[in-house]
Parts: structure tokens; sequence; C-alpha cells
């Protein structure tokens, strides 16, 4: 199936497969998301998202970014720092319309801190997780008819 071929081809990379200039790209990218997201934590959504999450607790947990002395769990934290992103709308696009980074790098840097001490992953294996996030992302995009021609809805 396109959904099983799809998988194996995800499931199959590895940082191997990142070429120098997947790399560099991807670090700008990263540290584009991560300005606009120390941005929009200024912002009036996000310290109300924030204040709402604070309900949450959990023995793991990831940053918030922008708040030194505040953390929640990894679900919330890549939730909270999605929608500082997103409220500055500053962030990375795709075609068809997306904005890729805000979505996958919140999620990819809660997971990476949540793994015990011992088995931290490596900057490169963290770039290889973004990259499989921004390629998911992009292609199910294609793959939907309800991003065909977005352009001439608007």
């Amino acid at each position: 199936t396109i959904t099983g071929n799809f998988a194996s081809v995800i499931h199959g990379l590895n940082a191997n497969h990142l070429t120098d200039r997947v790399i560099e790209r991807s670090k700008r990218m990263i540290l584009d998301t991560l300005g606009v997201g120390l941005l929009g934590t200024s912002t009036e959504v996000c310290h109300k998202v924030t204040q709402y999450s604070k309900i949450y607790s959990s023995d793991l947990s990831s940053t918030i970014w922008g708040h030194l002395d505040f953390r929640l769990p990894p679900l919330y934290a890549a939730f909270v720092n999605g929608v500082a992103v997103h409220s500055m709308d500053f962030d990375d696009t795709w075609h068809p319309a997306t904005h890729p980074s805000g979505a996958v790098l919140p999620a990819v840097i809660a997971l990476s801190e949540a793994f015990p001490q011992k088995k931290k992953i490596s900057g490169l294996d963290l770039l290889l997780a973004f990259n499989v996030g921004i390629e998911v992302q992009g292609r199910l995009l294609r793959f939907s008819s309800e991003a065909r021609n977005i352009p001439k809805r608007y």
C-alpha cells in the first residue's frame, strides 16, 4: 500500500541520509523557528495557553521556551511552544500551505528532553527527527484532497 511503502521509507532513514546542505538548511530553519517562538512567548494567546497548561504535571517534563522555572509534560510543552511559534505567524512555510517547523520542532525538542539522561539523543539524531517530521507533514499534505488548490480558494 502507499501507506506501507511510505512507512518503510521513513523507518529506513538514518542520520547518514542527511546531506551537508540538508543539515545546513535544517539548522537555519530551527534557529528561525526558535527565534519566532521566543518572540511568540510574549503574545496574549501564548500567555493564556501557558496559564491553562499549568494544571498538567508528570514525572517527565520538558522546557517551556522563555520560562526557566516552568516545565510541562512533553505533550503540553510541545503544544505551548507550538502556540508560541504560530502566534507570530512568521515561521517558515511550504506549499501546499503549511508551517512545518512550528509543528515539528516543539514536538521533537519536547520529546528529546523527556529521554532519560543515559539515553539522550545526539544533535544529528535530532536533525534527522526534525527532517523526518517535516517530510511526513509535507507528504501527508500532498496526499490530502483538502490541500489541493489552497491558493485558489483564498
